[in-house]
């Protein structure tokens, strides 16, 4: 079974987004705080110019964020890994065609950062698999 991350794997995740050097290029004008929900479990990102600055673990209501991007931990452990099947392989596939991966809330801020949360989220299924198999 998958295991929901710890703080360090999102510090790691945190500073693979941070060093990425195409980041550092289409990031500039991606600035705003979004979550990641696995399975109810949710990190707040604070985004600016392309950076991860904070990263909250279950935010409190008087730290909104602009979208969540959210799935059950079965769906995240078949993207967070180095052979993803179909449908799973990409963010934008799973948005499309996999009911359980959404975004809620402002999803016109999402896709105006299309690039760079793309981008991110191509950072994220470099991460060690959540279900501990490589």
């Amino acid at each position: 079974m998958a295991e929901l991350p710890t703080p360090d794997w999102m510090e790691c995740y945190r500073q693979r987004v941070n060093a990425d050097p195409e980041m550092a290029v289409i990031g500039d004008w991606f600035s705003l705080d979004f979550k990641l929900a696995f399975e109810g479990d949710a990190w707040l990102l604070s985004v600016r110019a392309g950076r991860i600055v904070d990263i909250v673990h279950n935010p409190r209501f008087d730290r909104p964020a602009r979208f969540t991007i959210s799935a059950p931990m079965r769906v995240w452990s078949k993207f967070i890994r180095p052979d993803p099947e179909p449908l799973y392989h990409d963010f934008f596939a799973m948005l499309m065609r996999v009911p359980d991966f959404g975004i809620d809330g402002d999803s016109l801020a999402a896709m105006q950062n299309a690039r760079a949360l793309h981008r991110m989220m191509n950072i994220l299924k470099t991460m060690e698999p959540l279900d501990g198999r490589s």
